[in-house]
């Protein structure tokens, strides 16, 4: 197993909790007085300090915490020091130390760089996808829940595994460099393929889908449910049995792509009439004996009760050391290895071991302390 060392903010700290969950050794470098990751809201039980942000107890699971000063001079030996023994550093654009110097200090090592100096908002806009989100009259919207750093943390993770695996196969360390926005560009692509190839421009439709012509997130009796109906030799007879809807039923036209895109709000609106008089697990029960894509819109509460994600691993419960007993998400690499991510460590709860490990002493560790290394 490798040791991963990690000096970055959320999308850093997706990719090296996805190395936690594989069983690595994940370290995380952090400051006492400068910490994103655990100072975002919300909070565990509504207590607002580092040790409870829920984004901590998340990112963080099965890593280690090191509190080091980096803007001292000790503080960034001790951090060397640390890299002589590291198989990886993934790291941001606060990383005090430039590749050359980290390489020179240990020639087979994995410098994973993230390149997110641009606020997450402005790389939503600059990639193309904000143009894609939010109702089509009316301004662009922004994704929640840090969706666009945690999703280039996947990006950041398989560029991380693919170097480590090329730097053990070659025996000298790489450089991989992933930037946040153009991560982001990827999730355009198809919006960018479709305008290649039939010049039609991809815009925003809200709820409603823009890939297909009956698809999207629709209201219903008690919340949301998305439907996707590919257009397939059939399929149209069978749609409009379902609903049963006389108007839909009358106008054999509809049966052809191109006339369900041209009239396909049309169609929706007999849709939304029908789906208001059912539940959303009628809905997507009765899509899917009948072979059509649909799925609720789940809710958190959904989630948290959802019998699948505790039955293969993914939700299990864990012991807080202030909240007891709590639901926890252990993530898809670790219910796949069956594997139980310990919490999340308390900010420089592994300063004594690590730094034991890196050949400190008790007295050299005090020193440290003094000088306001750690």
């Amino acid at each position: 197993m490798a040791r991963i060392v990690e000096l970055t903010d959320l999308a850093g700290a997706y990719a090296s909790r996805l190395f936690a969950e594989l069983g690595h050794e994940v370290i995380r470098v952090e400051n006492r007085d400068d910490n994103l990751v655990r100072s975002l809201p919300p909070f565990l039980g509504n207590a607002p300090d580092g040790e409870n942000s829920a984004y901590h107890h998340f990112l963080n699971a099965g890593k280690k915490s090191l509190a080091l000063n980096l803007d001292s001079s000790a503080g960034q030996e001790v951090f060397l020091r640390l890299m002589a023994t590291a198989d990886v550093l993934i790291a941001g654009c606060a990383c005090p130390f430039d590749a050359d110097r980290l390489i020179g200090s240990n020639p087979k090592l994995v410098f994973a760089k993230i390149d997110d100096a641009e606020p997450d908002i402005c790389a939503m806009a600059r990639s193309g996808l904000m143009s894609l989100t939010g109702q089509p009259d009316k301004s662009p919207m922004v994704l929640g829940g840090d969706i666009a750093a945690l999703a280039t943390g996947i990006y950041v993770a398989v560029a991380t595994a693919a170097a480590l695996r090329d730097a053990k196969k070659c025996g000298k360390g790489l450089i991989v460099t992933v930037s946040l926005r153009e991560a982001l560009e990827s999730f355009v692509e198809q919006a960018m393929v479709e305008y290649c190839f039939s010049g039609v421009v991809t815009e925003r439709r809200g709820s409603k889908g823009a890939i297909t012509a009956i698809s999207g997130a629709l209201p219903c009796k008690d919340g949301h449910w998305v439907i996707s109906q590919i257009h397939r030799p059939g399929r149209w007879a069978k749609f409009v049995e379902w609903i049963k809807d006389p108007e839909l039923a009358v106008d054999p036209s509809l049966a052809e792509e191109e006339n369900q895109i041209k009239r396909r709000d049309f169609i929706l609106d007999h849709v939304l009439l029908w789906a208001s008089q059912h539940s959303k697990n009628e809905l997507v029960e009765e899509a899917q004996k009948r072979h059509f894509p649909a799925s609720p819109v789940s809710t958190t509460l959904d989630l948290i009760n959802d019998p699948q994600l505790k039955a293969r691993g993914f939700l299990t419960e864990t012991l807080h050391r202030q909240f007891g007993r709590i639901s926890y998400p252990q993530g898809a690499l670790a219910s796949m290895r069956r594997a139980q991510l310990n919490p999340a460590p308390m900010l420089g709860e592994h300063n004594e071991e690590l730094l034991s490990q890196l050949g400190y002493s008790e007295a050299d560790r005090l020193t440290l302390s003094v000088a306001g290394a750690i």
